[in-house]
Formats: structure tokens, sequence, C-alpha cells
């Protein structure tokens, strides 16, 4: 939503929705208040005054629907890899003690470095006051500059910004005095901290309530905005924005540690996906304020569906990190799997009333066709939607038998709930052929009928035990006590049954054809099923494909060196191949329904988002 690294009518369109959906207040995304926190992961140009023009049209937008709008300052310190142009980044820090997760050794800072960045948070605050916004926030979370010298493992200086917590805290306390100049009177200003940053080497709790306490005592806040986890370590860095793992509100607890000690208002954020969830934080006085990103990501209406008492017409979070997080990784904007609009609120902010209404048949009840068959429906058209199952989800309904993923099903209830208030007609358990799709007389035709697990033609498959990862899910097969996954996509599919197997005692090795196990899917995510897996004692064998099977061994080659590799002892191979989509009806349609589409993956089999996606896509145009 950036271009050049500026705000653009994209990002505007994006906060624009959350504040008429009912959001009192919008923060920002982290801005870059100096030019040496610049890195090739897009930020917006605060210490610019190019950023003003961009910064105005959020706060307009925002405010006219009666929201308040801040924005974020920040230096990611030694939390850079990259320059903008690819190169490797000078990285900053207080002291020469390198990061961990990025490898980075940065460049102790001098006392002229501390002087100028401490002088562009005034600037940037300054700039933010001329585009019209109400407040800013300080980022002194995750582990970033400010983060870095708080901590005494981080901080090694022995001048007057190190050594005490009184020293490690002068810089964070010279940017807030900083801001609250550039800012001027009438703004607000307040820091984000993270009291446990859950990680080796990290700050602890006991430490950053004083913290906390010690710059809402000297009047250097007007809030204290709570959360968890650092940048700086893999185990960190997945509560940044925690996935289905970590139950919900789990920070809350540290927010109240600081309210319990400070007159200022407290923030809290982290796995809050429901108001209801919110409102006992705040009603039992852990927390004047709950930050809900990922929630308003996924159903940017919520506040005002809350206020009306809708709340069964929310459309929760389930934390799967896919579209969200797991894009802004990989350096695109942030979108969501259940709601494909956010982001694209420029193109389907808005969709316009079918000018003539059509009958309009879904095939297939997984999320791409209850999405397709909802906005066909919204917009005026006579919707039916016809699932072979006595369920609706596809294969959803197996993603939420995993380990920890049973969170992973609201996505159904979801996008069911939104395609039987939109009105669609669903019908269960008929499987569609075109003799029954030709009764319905259907004007348009969707295809959303899915895949089928990947078969492969394996060496000694008759002497071998080898069964594939849905039957296992459905216990329609029975496993033996050593396992071998055979993991072809290194998705959630093998992480999961590896998981499941292990908790059921069997001894399982994970071989992965690919370069780590879950490589696609987003980290966050995979680090925390990593450390779940060894802590199972999961053998992980990566660049494994596999070649066949026998009575007791499995036999695989390494996709690097092509040489065999045998794993003895094993009674049964489980494979996870990959899919291949479902076609028979779409040949035995073509030709004879003139407006036939396909979606999801009877179309290419790939992810929820991209069916999601598709049906949104397919069914606006109709």
């Amino acid at each position: 939503m950036l271009k050049d690294n500026l705000p653009t009518k994209r990002m505007a369109a994006y906060h624009a929705a959350r504040a008429k959906g009912g959001a009192g207040l919008i923060i920002i995304e982290a801005a870059r208040a100096h030019v040496s926190g610049m890195s090739g992961r897009p930020a917006i140009l605060a210490y610019d005054d190019a950023c003003i023009p961009g910064y105005a049209r959020i706060a307009r937008d925002c405010q006219q629907h009666g929201a308040k709008v801040f924005a974020q300052l920040t230096h990611p310190g030694r939390e850079m890899t990259t320059a903008m142009d690819g190169t490797q980044a000078v990285a900053l820090a207080p002291s020469a003690v390198p990061n961990e997760r990025f490898h980075v050794m940065p460049r102790a800072m001098t006392t002229q470095d501390i002087t100028d960045i401490v002088a562009s948070y005034s600037n940037a605050s300054s700039r933010l006051k001329k585009a019209g916004l109400d407040g800013v926030e300080i980022v002194a979370s995750h582990g970033v500059l400010a983060a870095q010298f708080l901590n005494p493992k981080v901080n090694l200086r022995t001048d007057t910004y190190g050594g005490s917590r009184e020293n490690r805290m002068r810089f964070l306390c010279d940017i807030l005095r900083a801001a609250r100049s550039g800012a001027g009177r009438g703004m607000i200003v307040g820091v984000r901290l993270s009291i446990d940053e859950k990680d080796h080497d990290g700050l602890e709790p006991d430490e950053m309530i004083t913290v906390a306490t010690s710059l809402a005592d000297q009047g250097l806040v007007d809030y204290l905005n709570v959360t968890a986890g650092t940048s700086a370590g893999l185990a960190g860095s997945t509560h940044i924005v925690p996935p289905m793992a970590f139950e919900t509100a789990y920070t809350a607890p540290l927010a109240a540690a600081i309210k319990a000690k400070v007159d200022v208002p407290v923030f809290v954020a982290g796995r809050i996906n429901q108001p209801q969830i919110g409102e006992q934080i705040v009603a039992s006085g852990q927390a004047d304020m709950c930050g809900m990103t990922r929630a308003l990501i996924a159903d940017p209406l919520m506040p005002n569906k809350a206020k009306a008492g809708h709340l069964d017409n929310i459309r929760a979070c389930v934390a799967c990190n896919q579209a969200c997080v797991g894009h802004m990784l990989n350096g695109y904007p942030i979108l969501c799997i259940q709601h494909p609009e956010t982001g694209r609120e420029l193109e389907f902010g808005t969709l316009k009333p079918a000018t003539s209404p059509k009958n309009v048949l879904v095939v297939g009840g997984g999320p791409g066709g209850l999405k397709a068959a909802a906005i066909a429906a919204s917009r005026g058209h006579h919707v039916t939607l016809l699932e072979a199952q006595s369920t609706l989800g596809g294969q959803v309904r197996l993603a939420q038998m995993l380990p920890g993923r049973a969170e992973f099903g609201g996505v159904t209830d979801n996008l069911a709930r939104e395609a039987t208030h939109a009105g669609v007609d669903i019908r269960l358990n008929i499987r569609a052929t075109r003799s029954t799709i030709e009764q319905h007389q259907p004007d348009a035709v969707i295809l959303a009928v899915g895949a089928k697990p990947r078969t492969a033609a394996l060496e000694g498959e008759g002497s071998g035990h080898i069964v594939q990862a849905w039957d296992v899910l459905q216990g329609r097969a029975n496993v033996g006590s050593n396992v071998v996954i055979a993991d072809w996509r290194g998705d959630w599919i093998g992480l999961g049954l590896a998981e499941r197997l292990a908790r059921d005692g069997c001894h399982v090795r994970l071989a992965v054809n690919a370069i780590t196990v879950g490589q696609a899917i987003p980290q966050y995510a995979r680090d925390v099923w990593l450390g779940t897996l060894h802590k199972l004692g999961v053998g992980i064998i990566p660049y494994m494909r596999l070649f066949g099977a026998d009575a007791v061994s499995a036999y695989f080659q390494h996709t690097l060196s092509q040489e065999a590799v045998i794993m003895d002892g094993v009674d049964t191979v489980v494979t996870a191949l990959g899919h291949d989509p479902e076609t028979a009806l779409a040949d035995e349609l073509s030709g004879h329904i003139k407006d036939l589409h396909l979606i999801g993956d009877c179309l290419s089999p790939r992810s929820v988002e991209e069916a999601v996606l598709e049906g949104l896509q397919i069914a606006a145009q109709i």
C-alpha cells in the first residue's frame, strides 16, 4: 500500500474502511524516523516532508468517520538486513552485539548518531502534526533500537546511555521528549513496549514493568501500549503477530501488571480477535483499550456490528497469518484469506448491484464456493449452492483436524454464515452432474469442486505400507508405531500430521521435499510448530524426494546430491504429495454451459486464499 515508501490512496482507503466500520482509533504502521533506519522492507519515510500529503489524506479520510489517527515512529537498529538497494545495510545499535535472527553485526552508535536520531523524532512528529494527525506512538517494542538501549545484554555502553537502568532509559526518554516537542500542544504521545520479549537474552517483565512505570511517573507519555515479543530471535518473533497456537488475549496479564502501577491509560494487543474478549479485558481492569489489528483486517465492520449487537455476524480472525503478515514478510501488501476485499477497497469496497438478476449455480461448498455464492447473492442474483458432502468446508474440514488448528474451521463458519445471510439456497448431500446442473437451468455456473490427493508411482508400493495423509486424518488408515511422512509441499499437512502422530505415541520422521519443513507457510506459524516438533522428538530431514518403500524401509533421493537415502525400521509411510484438480465435472460441462467458471483448487490447487479471492472476483463480475 506504499509507493516510493509513501502512503497511497490505497492505504487511505484501507484505513478509512476501518474508521467507517466504527474503529475509534487508527494507529498507522511504524514509519522510519531517520534515514539510517530504512531497510529493504517497505516503510513510510517519516523523515521526509514528502510523507505529509499521504498522511494528511489518511487523517482526513478517517477523521470524517469520527476516528482518531495516530502514527507510529521507529528505528529498527540492528533489526535490519538489507539496505533499500538490496545490499547489506550498516545497522546501528547501542553496542556491537550481533542479532541472532538476522545474523547482523551492527555498528556501535556514536554520541553524534544518538543526537541525530533523537532529533529526527522531533522533526518526524512535526510532520505528523502538519498532516493533521491526532497523535504519535513511539515504538520501543519488539527489539527495535529503543528496546535495544533498554536491554543490558544488548546495551554494553559505558557512557551516559549505558549501565544503570536510568542510563539505559535515557535514549527512549530523549526520544519521547523530542516527539513531544515536535508534536506540540494538542497531540497525544504514547509508547509501545514489549513487557516480555519471550526470547533468549530478551527483556523480561520485572525489568519492563519498572521501565513502563518510570515513563508514566516522569510524565513522558499519555498512554502505554503493551505487547510481547522481539524481532531479535526466532522464538520471540513469533509473538510479534502470534498465530493460533497462542491463546487469545494471552498478553492481557502483562497489561494488568502495568495498569496496577500507573495512572495513564494502558493499551494491550495480542490475539484479541473478538469484541467480547476485548470487553472482558477492559471490564476486568486489565487494560483501558484493546488493539485489534488482525481482527479488523478480517472484519473492518466489527466495531459497528458489536455496537448493534450483531456479534454472530462478526467474521472472526483465525490467526492463520497467511495473507496478512505472511504477505508483509514477503514484501507484499496485507490482505486476508477470509475477506479478500481487505487491501482491495478501491476495487471491491463497494460492489455494484446486478443490473439483471441471474440464476447462478455454485457447485462446491468449500471456502471459494461459499464466497462466490455470498457475493453473487448479495448483488441480487438468485443463488443455489450444491455440496456433495453432508457438511460444508471442503479441505478446511481436514485442516481443522490437525493439532491446534481447530480455530481454522472458523473460516467455514464465517463464510457459510455470510452466504446464508445473503440468501443463498444451500443444499447438502447432492453430487452435481451435468444432468442435475441442467435441471436447475442456470444462467451461470461456478465450479468450486476442489482437488484430490495426488498419487505417484512408487517402487515397492505393493510390499510397503503406504497411506495417504487424508486417510490418516479421517481415520481410514491404520498407522504403525514407526512412521515416515513424505511431505512434498512443505505446508501445514506435514507439520500437523507429524505432531498428531507423535502425540499418539508414534516415532515420527518428517521427510520434506523443501529446504525446511513448513517452507510454504508464514514463518511465525512455522517456527512455533518446529519448536513443538523438536520437543516431541520428531526427526526432520530436508531435501527428500520419495522414491519407494518396502515392508521395513522407505527410500528417498536427496534433491541436491541425487544420492539415495534409506530410512530403515519403517512400519508406515504417510504421503502428502500435493493435490490434483478435480476436472471431471468441468470436462463434462464443457461446451454445454455457456457461462461456466472454475475457481480454487479445481482450477489449480493452491490455498484457501486464492479460492476465496477468485470467488469474489468471479461473483463480482457476473
